[in-house]
């Protein structure tokens, strides 16, 4: 089933839903039930699963010169969302990503999905590697989430990359974009930012998950600007429960968001990680209930494979 269909089906009540990251290469995916299985209570309709770009790792040989070779740390999305299906019966909303994959790549990605009976995607452009610094797109591929959400659009068509198919089975896609309350970093103001999502809007995309904040405000005043721009679509708010005294800082470095003064000051005052991660889980609380209360459809809990504190803020919203 479609996201807007569990929102539709809702009838105004507010779904819990979570995103979780593949483990490791040559870990199990037993750390992944083991993770799920306490959030099942609280019946989230479907289930993000995160893909990720190559890494560049270099080699020393015993010559000492060293060999930059590429590896993929977290494979397993796909095969991954087939086995979340297959033991919960539930709905899964694999991430496609720009970076690290051809258009070729990425068609036979989606024609496997559609094959297992997946409904739902993520379309965003992805991260740099961390060694270029910025994002380089990858020869043959898509340079924008624009682009991607224009090919999986095209499928839901019918119209693949070989223009020489005739009478080609169009998939049914329901894509989902990311939204950013506090403006993308690399857009120069929050309103050209909008207007980069009212087109992929306008492009197909069926609904929008935020990136993480910690200020509902923001979130409303995002939510409001969208309706100005005529953005109509479910807007579902992303939550990070703060689980470490390093993430005040952290989290702001690396997504480029605010901390309100509130929360900031109570996690300087921590004297642990264990104190840190109860800050975050009564912050959590708080929030969510306003989120709640204000009607959005879909609680949506970045968890990084740690449910303890999505399962404690859980337990106090729903």
């Amino acid at each position: 089933m479609k996201v807007t269909e569990h929102i539709k089906n809702a009838k105004g009540n507010t779904l819990f839903s979570l995103e979780i990251i593949p483990p490791k290469k040559g870990e199990h995916i037993d750390g992944i039930y083991n993770h799920i299985d306490p959030l099942m209570e609280f019946k989230p309709p479907f289930i993000d699963v995160t893909y990720h770009r190559e890494e560049y790792i270099f080699k020393k040989h015993p010559n000492g010169l060293l060999e930059k070779k590429t590896t993929r740390k977290r494979p397993g999305t796909v095969g991954i969302c087939a086995a979340l299906m297959n033991r919960y019966k539930i709905d899964t909303v694999p991430h496609i990503i720009c970076g690290g994959f051809t258009k070729e790549e990425t068609e036979n990605a989606l024609i496997d999905l559609n094959f297992l009976g997946i409904d739902n995607v993520l379309v965003l452009r992805g991260d740099a590697i961390k060694s270029d610094g910025k994002f380089i797109p990858t020869p043959g591929g898509n340079q924008y989430a624009t682009e991607l959400l224009e090919q999986v659009n095209n499928m839901n068509h019918g119209r693949y990359l070989d223009e020489s198919l005739e009478n080609a089975f169009p998939t049914n896609f329901c894509i989902g974009v990311a939204g950013y309350p506090e403006k993308h970093f690399e857009a120069p103001n929050l309103n050209t930012d909008l207007k980069y999502l009212k087109d992929k809007v306008d492009g197909g995309a069926q609904y929008i998950v935020t990136q993480m904040f910690f200020d509902n405000q923001k979130f409303f005043e995002f939510v409001e600007k969208c309706k100005e721009m005529g953005i109509n679509v479910p807007i579902i708010p992303g939550l990070k429960p703060i689980t470490t005294k390093s993430q005040a800082t952290v989290l702001p470095s690396i997504f480029h968001i605010d901390l309100p003064d509130d929360l900031a000051n109570a996690l300087h005052k921590c004297k642990d990680n264990t104190e840190a991660k109860q800050i975050g889980i009564e912050w959590g609380i708080q929030q969510s209930k306003e989120l709640k209360a204000s009607g959005v459809p879909v609680l949506h809990y970045y968890s990084m494979g740690k449910s303890t504190s999505v399962q404690k803020i859980a337990e106090g919203v729903f």
